[in-house]
């Protein structure tokens, strides 16, 4: 069975990350989405082992001691991680693993794992962005323009990544996302051995 592949998705909060990467799990049993850990307090609705796995500093440190995670960051005032066992084990079975992690994350995933494929979704502007984390109402207004500081600074490196894709509509974005998953799974580097096919 061939690896699967490992798809990291950055863009700014409130970009529309977490609603794309469920959409795209919900239409595919062979996705398998990686679900974060973070020192960060649950937001109202979110669920432990759904969302995030949430865990004291102290325990976070402990897992970077242990080498446990594939990525990890500090991100405002807190910390967030990706599992390393459960990515390696869903892609040793054929799954492709879709991670939605930062900027900062998804450089340390192409460090630890060449082969991973890097989107970055875009909003289709910052007056977008601005409407959508307020309409979020999680964050007061001083930490609200904290985002949008942080998200300038996170859209400079779209360039290192190896696409962009612009979420103007969820729907269209899920399409051109699952586009490049059969783009990347056509390339040669990942289909060595089909010479033993021919005659």
């Amino acid at each position: 069975m061939n690896q699967g592949l490992l798809l990291v998705v950055s863009g700014p909060s409130g970009v529309g990350k977490g609603t794309i990467c469920r959409a795209l799990e919900a239409m595919d049993s062979s996705i398998h989405l990686s679900i974060s850990m973070t020192t960060r307090p649950p937001r109202k609705g979110e669920r432990e082992g759904l969302d995030y796995f949430f865990l004291s500093e102290e325990r976070f440190q402990e897992l970077i001691k242990k080498d446990e995670l594939l990525e990890w960051a500090r991100v405002y005032t807190y910390y967030y991680g990706t599992p390393l066992r459960p990515v390696m084990e869903a892609r040793t079975a054929g799954k492709d693993v879709i991670l939605e992690i930062d900027v900062q994350g998804g450089f340390k995933v192409r460090e630890k794992c060449p082969d991973s494929v890097l989107i970055f979704v875009f909003p289709p502007s910052i007056e977008e962005l601005r409407a959508r984390l307020r309409k979020r109402g999680t964050e007061d207004p001083v930490a609200l323009e904290a985002r949008l500081c942080w998200a300038r600074e996170e859209l400079r490196c779209y360039g290192r990544y190896d696409y962009v894709v612009v979420n103007d509509k969820v729907e269209e974005a899920v399409k051109k996302i699952n586009a490049i998953r059969t783009a990347e799974k056509c390339r040669s580097r990942r289909n060595l051995g089909m010479e033993q096919l021919e005659e």
